[in-house]
């Protein structure tokens, strides 16, 4: 074997060694896409993600006198045999006043089944700026046949929505809760899993 083509299996092997880092790399990437993609919208509120904040903290933030609407959705996934409602589907609150909304599950079938809430926020700007001090979603609940259960949403929104330019103007936020049947602790959404 000559210099050249000593040379140029050196560089071959050494593209192959980078390509197969490049795709260990991309594999790794993927893999910690998904936690850093839900890290990343708990610390931005994009796509309507809520910000969980604890008492101490909530107890800080100043009530303003700007008052505005926060609706409130229910929805329950096909596969989950409950009736899922808020108490009250819109509240006047003040921006920074700590608020509390009522959701209603009752379970409608004749076995015990476990459900799972997720949510949003929309617009979904004001996503960074609602703030959940105490919630149901992600927690597993269990309810017996005909079981009814009030859910509270203990929230805020907080006052620097009034100084961001994208959300000075936005006087009505929706907060809505899907809830789904729960496998093993997730929820689990037939059209999606195929079950």
């Amino acid at each position: 074997m000559d210099a050249t083509q000593t040379s140029l299996s050196e560089k071959n092997r050494r593209s192959a060694i980078a390509a197969g880092m490049l795709v260990l790399g991309m594999l790794g990437l993927g893999y910690a896409s998904v936690p850093l993609y839900e890290i990343f919208c708990r610390v931005t509120g994009y796509g309507g993600t809520t910000q969980r904040v604890g008492e101490v903290q909530a107890a800080t933030i100043k009530t303003t006198s700007t008052a505005m609407s926060v609706r409130f959705d229910s929805n329950v996934n096909s596969a989950l045999p409950w009736t899922f409602r808020p108490e009250q589907a819109v509240d006047k609150v003040s921006v920074g006043a700590r608020d509390m909304a009522i959701y209603i599950a009752k379970n409608e079938s004749s076995e015990p089944v476990v459900g799972t809430a997720t949510f949003n926020v929309t617009p979904v700007q004001a996503g960074k700026y609602f703030n959940k001090v105490q919630c149901f979603c992600f927690t597993e609940q269990s309810l017996k046949p005909g079981q009814t259960m009030r859910m509270p949403v203990l929230y805020y929104v907080d006052p620097a929505i009034l100084d961001d330019p994208e959300t000075k103007d936005i006087k009505e936020i929706t907060l809505s809760y899907t809830f789904y049947r729960s496998k093993d602790g997730k929820a689990v959404d037939p059209a999606i899993s195929g079950s």
